[in-house]
């Protein structure tokens, strides 16, 4: 890079980056800084791109919950790859916590476990919970609900989960 001040180069490489992938603020500013342009100047830019509605982080945090929700993430997982993704803990966490006093987190618990129940039919029963308790904890989901889920789905085995 010739000048970390080009607020014209910084534009460009802030456009083509949301061109690849819708990103958060945060996310966008480490990306630019660094490439190496200035941090005044990546601010400037990224404000820019937030004023043109290029870059909403609310926007971002509800799409990106329903990729977590698609991949049957619970809570804690959600939460965990919302932040790693650059958004920031407190936007993160109110969109988590909306999501969980819909249900949505319920649902995917469920999910998750139909899709576990399919694929291990035929199984012994303490083996199919098993691979739900660890499934379930990768995801980040509460153990309780994935108690819940258990008992609902291999109420077959009257054994504590």
């Amino acid at each position: 890079m010739e000048d970390p001040n080009d607020e014209e180069a910084c534009r460009e490489a802030a456009l083509t980056l949301l061109d690849a992938a819708a990103r958060p603020r945060k996310a966008l500013y480490e990306r630019l800084t660094g490439k190496g342009y200035a941090p005044e100047t990546v601010e400037g830019t990224v404000k820019r791109m937030e004023e043109l509605g290029l870059v909403d982080d609310e926007s971002y945090a509800r799409s990106y919950l329903r990729y977590c929700l698609g991949r049957n993430l619970g809570e804690r997982g959600a939460l965990r790859e919302m932040t790693r993704k650059g958004l920031e803990t407190s936007l993160a966490e109110r969109v988590v916590a909306q999501a969980a006093e819909r249900g949505l987190f319920v649902d995917s618990a469920y999910e998750l476990g139909r899709k576990l129940a399919r694929r291990t039919r035929g199984m012994d029963p303490q083996v199919r919970k098993r691979r739900l308790w660890s499934a379930g904890g990768r995801k980040g989901h509460n153990p309780s609900l994935i108690r819940q889920v258990a008992g609902d789905l291999f109420a077959d085995s009257h054994d504590e989960t």
